[in-house]
């Protein structure tokens, strides 16, 4: 069943304007946890008209593909709404990841094409809203090869006044610092000294606000906050490292790692993770045990120890309770050792 079909029936109708009806892949970016893995950037519209930005790994497509057959394929013989779901491309285990991404591109916009044109129940399943919605990461990203574009932005009736709902005591809001003319209808016109009440943030350089009856979006660093958005968790977490130059040289550095500080990483791509950081091949990993002592990392075993010994210690806020000692690797003057 088309989308063009759908839009015809009743049903379709009466969904929100924030059901996705299209999504197409504009660019894929590398981004790195404990390994280099690629994301690809789509484009998601709406039925109400709006345009935005999510990022989602072939991992997180293939969660979601789980899921629908679960619920929604023949082999669940209770759901009276089963229905033919689209084929996701198979999971590709050699190759160089950036070929693999890109070849991915026209079989998952063909992938999308057609689970958006699935009957409005489907359109409604909490998994495929929670995919196609942009979290607060997605819009605080900046696409790499899109970045001399405008930001989008979701489109306000405007017989219904943003403001009008807005509690001007609660919501946020900044001052704006100069005059601002925007360069089309999308950004928001505004002297110095108004306050402008902010709608979203929609990355790290550009905000969306309301003033007197009028949407539009506008850079952050014409105005001054008065009152932000409520706290967003950042998905990025800080991995301290200490590398050892020579016997009295020692740096310390915190890595931005995008994965959960629960984690455990294979020895090989925190090997490499750390190659990269370093620029240096002959290196050897360590962690401290309780007396104080560095212990080499060899194997995947040894990395499980050290995560499991670094549980019981204190933490801090996004910071992982494990820390890497990087030395030399033919360095042996760092152990402890009996002459």
């Amino acid at each position: 069943m088309a989308v063009a079909q759908l839009r015809a029936e009743s049903d379709f109708e009466q969904l929100p304007d924030d059901v996705p009806t299209s999504a197409n892949i504009a660019d894929i970016e590398e981004k790195r946890g404990f390994s280099s893995h690629f994301v690809f950037v789509i484009e998601v519209k709406t039925k109400g008209g709006a345009k935005y930005l999510i990022y989602r790994r072939y991992r997180q497509f293939h969660a979601l593909q789980s899921k629908l057959e679960g619920r929604f394929g023949p082999e669940n013989k209770t759901n009276p709404f089963s229905c033919p779901l689209p084929v996701l491309p198979a999971k590709v285990y050699v190759g160089v990841k950036q070929e693999i991404a890109e070849a991915r591109i026209a079989p998952l916009n063909a992938y999308m094409k057609e689970l958006l044109s699935l009957p409005v129940w489907v359109l409604m399943d909490e998994d495929v809203r929670l995919f196609f919605h942009q979290s607060p990461y997605d819009s605080e990203q900046v696409p790499q090869a899109l970045r001399r574009l405008r930001p989008h932005t979701r489109k306000i009736k405007s017989d219904r006044p943003p403001s009008a709902s807005l509690d001007r005591f609660a919501a946020p809001r900044a001052e704006a610092l100069f005059d601002f003319t925007g360069n089309s209808k999308l950004e928001l016109n505004f002297k110095a000294g108004e306050v402008i009440f902010l709608l979203s943030r929609i990355n790290k350089e550009w905000l969306e606000g309301t003033i007197r009856g009028t949407t539009g979006i506008f850079p952050a660093s014409f105005v001054k906050i008065l009152k932000d958005f409520p706290e967003e968790e950042d998905p990025t977490n800080w991995l301290r490292c200490y590398y050892y130059e020579n016997s009295v040289s020692t740096t310390i550095k915190d890595i931005a790692i995008e994965e959960d500080l629960s984690s455990t990483p294979p020895y090989k791509d925190l090997l490499e993770l750390m190659r990269r950081e370093f620029q240096r091949d002959d290196i050897a990993l360590n962690y401290r045990d309780a007396e104080g002592d560095l212990v080499r990392l060899l194997s995947d075993e040894d990395v499980g120890l050290m995560v499991r010994r670094a549980r019981g210690l204190p933490t801090q806020k996004r910071l992982f309770p494990w820390k890497l000692h990087v030395t030399q690797e033919d360095d042996y003057r760092v152990y402890n050792t009996a002459p």
